[in-house]
């Protein structure tokens, strides 16, 4: 019986072993799924947590957006800047002239008043610009005070204005400059035939003016309605004939069988314009053929019009287009084809049954500027006048030569708002942060010792795409790498590309077919050189920003013997050009990627040199008009 209560005993104590231990499982299992409940929870936590602060970002994001799209309107319905205020202003007493309101002599007063005032102009009249114009009168007359203006008053008379219509260099080299001289405290002003290919939704306060206003043209008056706005802080007249409605009214602004005679009546009208509307500026500017027409007409009618101290300049993009017609034409705007069609007027040297009107406008103008960044004064009349070389030669104490500049507000890399990182010369390491980002983009080794060379393709880069391919090949054995930015919208353009990518399949060489502008800036911030067809190039500005960037612009063409010193033709240069010949502008790129490898130092020091120099339109291009401008007005 003892036996038995034992065995009875050690059974009950297993058995409560079992379900001690079966509760301590049941515990440890409790509190497993209660951990791993918490687990869970926190995980959804994190999660909403993450997803809640993206959110934020993105509200956040979407915010400054907001923010940022509501300043641009307010700032494109209000235009309260001083220079909108101005300009509207000046336009409005434009349109009083023209209705009769006030004479062209208080016109004139009251013009200076605008500029002189133009600051404390912008508390007063900003409100009152919505006011009839012979309520605005009254208040202009009341706060007719002011000083002597210092700047000169200029008027582009032109065909073409970045970013309202815009086919060649003389767009951005409008808008450009007039920007650079308004900044020095000058007046410039604009005036434009009214194309159908107009981007106006860039034009502040667009307006018509509701005046009569003709134009003589082929022995008869011939009524223009007369368009006003602002565009990029300068002041617009747009001439849009009525009669004539064709003749601005067509695809494309240039090429056309009558473009004598579109630019004549152009040319004219505005003279017409600028006195009916009592202006009395200081200097006309003209450009090309196209308005250099304006010089003769000046002379022979309109300097006796109350103009007679206004100067005529003239400025060529180039030579290589003159307009050659029958003499009899030049009547259709009231000039005399007799007393014109002579060697030493209009004459066409080698043509001698037509006249040239280029070379018409040479003649009549008080000065002439040559725009071309490398090219001296001497080869410029020598070899790249295209017929005009004995009427440049006998005017050539009146030529000069400008460089063409670009807008280093929206081209700087301490600013840049499409660089993941803003870099200066004195602080570079954000220069090698983009060059990674461009690399990373591009798909290519990020290796720091490769030596990145980036190329803007278009078709006004003008390249030879055979020759760059053999420039691209040797570069590639050399170990650089290559990223070729295109412009996919253009067809021709991109099966240049297409072809090129199948002919140099390497894994250093990135394609990108479709121009974007973000990647453009990386482009340039990137790389270490910026391959150029030349340096010639006014229209893409390439070796203007690789300078600016910190990248070495290297023509494709090695050696070019046109950047080489001539004693006969190499004198009056422009500055832009003597820094060029005196550093990257007679390298090719192996001898570029040969001292970037073995004399890093020197190659560092010629880069922060270059980013230091101004070649911007505020600078030596913006000088040499004002140059220019000083000395007609002292005639």
């Amino acid at each position: 019986m003892d036996n038995g209560g034992e065995d009875d005993a050690e059974t009950s104590l297993e058995e409560s072993s079992n379900v001690e231990l079966e509760s301590k499982n049941n515990e440890i299992w409790r509190l497993f799924k209660e951990a791993q409940q918490n687990i869970l929870y926190l995980n959804k936590q994190r999660v909403k947590a993450v997803d809640e602060l993206n959110k934020a970002k993105r509200e956040k994001q979407l915010l400054l957006n907001k923010i940022e799209q509501l300043e641009k309107e307010n700032k494109r319905v209000s235009g309260k800047d001083n220079l909108v205020v101005c300009w509207e202003l000046l336009l409005r007493i434009d349109s009083m002239v023209l209705g009769g309101m006030v004479s062209t002599e208080e016109a004139s007063k009251l013009r200076r008043m605008v500029i002189d005032s133009k600051v404390s102009l912008v508390d007063v009249f900003s409100g009152l610009l919505q006011q009839r114009d012979a309520e605005l009168l009254a208040e202009l007359r009341l706060f007719s005070e002011g000083s002597k203006r210092k700047g000169y008053h200029v008027i582009h008379i032109c065909t073409e204005m970045e970013p309202l219509i815009s086919v060649g260099p003389l767009a951005p080299y409008i808008t450009g400059l007039s920007r650079a001289l308004q900044r020095k405290g000058h007046l410039v002003e604009v005036i434009l035939p009214k194309y159908a290919s107009l981007d106006l939704d860039e034009v502040q306060g667009l307006r018509e003016i509701e005046a009569d206003s003709s134009s003589f043209f082929n022995g008869q008056l011939h009524g223009n309605r007369i368009w006003t706005g602002v565009v990029r802080g300068i002041g617009v007249t747009f001439i849009q004939p009525l009669y004539f409605s064709s003749f601005f009214n067509r695809d494309g602004i240039y090429d056309h069988p009558d473009d004598f005679e579109r630019f004549t009546y152009f040319s004219r009208a505005s003279l017409d314009y600028i006195a009916k509307s009592g202006k009395q500026p200081d200097v006309l500017h003209l450009h090309n053929w196209e308005t250099a027409i304006v010089g003769p007409l000046f002379w022979d009618i309109f300097a006796k019009q109350g103009l007679g101290n206004t100067r005529i300049l003239l400025t060529c993009q180039g030579f290589d287009s003159q307009c050659l017609d029958e003499p009899d034409k030049l009547a259709l705007c009231g000039l005399d084809p007799g007393r014109l069609h002579r060697a030493d007027r209009f004459q066409d040297t080698a043509k001698t049954h037509l006249v040239n009107i280029l070379k018409g406008g040479v003649v009549y103008s008080n000065k002439v500027i040559v725009m071309s960044s490398m090219h001296s004064k001497g080869r410029i009349i020598h070899s790249m006048s295209h017929g005009l070389e004995p009427t440049l030669s006998m005017h050539k104490e009146k030529l000069l030569v400008a460089p063409y500049g670009f807008d280093n507000s929206t081209w700087d890399p301490s600013t840049d708002k499409f660089l993941p990182v803003n870099y200066s010369t004195e602080n570079m390491r954000g220069k090698y942060a983009c060059k990674v980002a461009l690399q990373q983009q591009a798909g290519i080794s990020t290796h720091a010792s490769s030596i990145l060379v980036g190329c803007i393709i278009s078709e006004e880069s003008g390249f030879d795409l055979e020759k760059l391919k053999a420039v691209v090949r040797n570069a590639i054995r050399e170990g650089a790498q290559f990223v070729l930015l295109g412009n996919g919208s253009v067809s021709t353009t991109y099966r240049a590309l297409r072809s090129f990518q199948e002919a140099v399949e390497d894994s250093n060489v990135k394609f990108f077919y479709n121009y974007d502008e973000a990647l453009s800036h990386l482009v340039f911030a990137g790389s270490d050189i910026i391959l150029c067809h030349s340096f010639h190039e006014p229209l893409l500005q390439v070796q203007l920003k690789a300078l600016r960037y910190g990248a070495a612009p290297v023509s494709e063409a090695s050696g070019d013997n046109h950047l080489r010193y001539s004693s006969d033709h190499d004198h009056e240069i422009t500055k832009f050009s003597q820094f060029m010949r005196s550093t990257f502008g007679v390298m090719s790129l192996s001898q570029a990627l040969d001292e970037m490898k073995n004399n890093p130092s020197t190659w560092k020091t010629k880069i922060l040199n270059a980013m230091k120099k101004d070649f911007s339109w505020d600078s030596e291009c913006y000088e040499t008009h004002v140059s220019a401008y000083t000395a007609v007005k002292s005639l």
